[in-house]
């Protein structure tokens, strides 16, 4: 247990694990196998509840907008639907020939 808990304190990959803990793959197999029966749930809820039993935990939450950013180009993203755009030459064209089809005035 002492290699997850200094695995999880360090953040460090799991081949990065001292040999002081023994092989990296056992360490994690054991780490995964805990997490699928819900061991570690159980081991925090339990430390919380004691924990908070006696006053030591302060549930504060605190929100910080400045992590809350939209990708670069969210502000640009397409409207749903397909909008056909035309080249302004070939819009300049059709205007010139909807002119030219005018009846001349007299």
């Amino acid at each position: 247990m002492n290699g997850v808990l200094w695995r999880l304190r360090t953040g460090a990959r799991w081949r990065d694990l001292p040999e002081r803990y023994g092989p990296w793959q056992t360490v994690y197999e054991r780490f995964a196998r805990w997490e699928r029966d819900g061991t570690w749930a159980r081991l925090l809820e339990h430390v919380q509840v004691r924990d908070d039993a006696v006053g030591a935990v302060e549930w504060t939450v605190s929100v910080d907008s400045t992590i809350n950013r939209a990708h670069q180009h969210a502000a640009g993203a397409r409207k749903k639907g397909h909008r056909r755009r035309t080249n302004w030459k070939i819009r300049h064209i059709r205007r010139l020939a909807r002119h030219s089809a005018a009846p001349a005035a007299d």
